[in-house]
């Protein structure tokens, strides 16, 4: 930890972001409760999409279904990490622990950078259940190792964007009741309104503009793009014959927006 009044150097503010990154691991243990609801979900949602509904869905220019909705589902693991840092950031707040860390001689931006960093941990191994669930539904990747590694970090870069809007809206709202409900309307609005369990083709142009460009959509098309599993009958739209790229240019945009917004703030939270 760094002297009180002191300003934090990098090597400082590291150490203490690894310090509080432990201790949120070590309070993990305790609660394994919290990566099993990470978890179930969209191991559920593979179980129910890809096996029971594969049967019976196709998609033109796909081949099985299971291989098309499987990034859907690896973004929906990304958009649930908006209630889990939400409700985090607002129960430290509210039982006064984050202030305890005010008394302590450590950088600011230590605190949510190492909420945001263990959240994400435990996000790639509910990712990583997925992915054995997927395998086991029948689900193959049909790229490269580079092309296939590239669409996992980039699932992982969209959930730690999730996780930093998580963070904001817990120190906006605090209460956990509307937390619960403006996460699942996040949750909601922006999987339905998406390409990740069905194409855009059937809806009006108008509304099929905004799916095209919602980040949920990208970050799917760009996986699929990845693995392989992308549908040999794509549109004309700029999200469709450049998904990865987006992709990227939107996740980088969300982070570079995020995270500075979080930072500000933080320090008025904090005084409340």
């Amino acid at each position: 930890m760094s002297d009180i009044g002191a300003p934090a150097g990098l090597g400082t503010a590291l150490g203490d972001t690894a310090a509080l990154i432990g201790r949120h691991l070590r309070h993990l243990r305790r609660t394994p409760e919290k990566i099993i609801a990470i978890t179930l979900t969209p191991v559920t949602m593979v179980v129910v999409l890809g096996y029971l509904f594969a049967s019976v869905v196709t998609v033109a220019g796909s081949g099985e279904y299971h291989d098309y909705v499987m990034a859907g589902v690896f973004a929906q693991v990304g958009l649930t990490c908006v209630g889990v840092a939400a409700l985090g950031v607002a129960g430290d707040l509210r039982t006064g622990l984050i202030d305890r860390f005010r008394s302590l001689p450590m950088g600011r931006s230590a605190v949510l950078v190492s909420h945001t960093a263990a959240d994400l941990l435990t996000t790639a191994a509910a990712a990583f259940a997925v992915t054995l669930a997927g395998l086991g539904v029948g689900w193959r990747i049909h790229q490269g190792f580079g092309s296939a590694a590239l669409g996992f970090v980039l699932v992982l870069a969209f959930a730690y964007a999730m996780l930093w809007l998580g963070a904001l809206v817990g120190m906006l709202m605090r209460n956990a009741e509307a937390i619960n409900g403006i996460s699942a309307l996040f949750l909601v609005v922006l999987s339905f309104l998406s390409n990740s369990f069905m194409p855009l083709t059937g809806l009006p142009a108008w509304l099929r503009a905004v799916a095209e460009w919602n980040p949920v959509s990208l970050v799917a098309s760009a996986c699929r793009e990845l693995w392989g599993n992308a549908p040999a009958v794509v549109g004309t739209g700029l999200p469709d014959r450049h998904p990865v790229l987006l992709a990227v240019i939107v996740v980088a945009a969300l982070l570079a927006v995020l995270i500075p917004v979080n930072l500000r703030v933080y320090r008025t939270a904090v005084t409340r």
